[in-house]
């Protein structure tokens, strides 16, 4: 019986990134200009919302504090609140682009929590389908998006500032 394979090799990048490396990537892209580049949508005072390079779903968003920590109890209460609020605005703007079934919110913090950039504290916010976990992300460990992460960014680029 022949195995067929799904290559998605731009993640190749992820994987064999040096990881001694002490430069942050959430602080160098909050440093550039907002593009497709740096996949930030949206700057607050205190957080910005960028898409993750790989995501779980169409949509897939982080909420970041500007300031550089790794731990909760190091952001000040207003930062935290800020928090809170960007991602309720993300879950309606992306409510009102994708009609996902529901979301995850949350952080993983520390290697064993999860967390794959451990050095700066960040908030994801995932559109959910039902089914969206199917045999090729469980068995196959690899996600199949609709649309680029490029298409991604401008639409949820375009809607967020429509709203302000």
């Amino acid at each position: 019986m022949r195995m067929d394979h799904i290559y998605s090799p731009w993640r190749k990048v992820y994987f064999q990134r040096d990881k001694t490396d002490p430069t942050c990537v959430f602080c160098a892209a909050q440093e550039t200009e907002d593009s497709p580049e740096n996949l930030i949508i949206h700057r607050g005072e205190r957080v910005y919302v960028i898409l993750n390079l790989y995501p779980y779903s169409s949509g897939h968003l982080m909420v970041v504090p500007y300031q550089h920590c790794h731990e909760l109890a190091e952001l000040p209460k207003e930062t935290l609140e800020e928090m809170i609020c960007t991602a309720s605005k993300a879950v309606a703007l992306l409510e009102s682009i994708y009609h996902p079934q529901g979301f995850n919110l949350g952080m993983n913090i520390g290697s064993p929590g999860g967390a794959g950039i451990t050095a700066h504290l960040h908030m994801h916010v995932v559109p959910r389908w039902t089914g969206d976990a199917n045999f090729i992300s469980v068995i196959g460990q690899t996600r199949v998006l609709p649309e680029t992460l490029e298409e991604t960014y401008e639409r949820l680029k375009a809607a967020w500032d429509q709203q302000e």
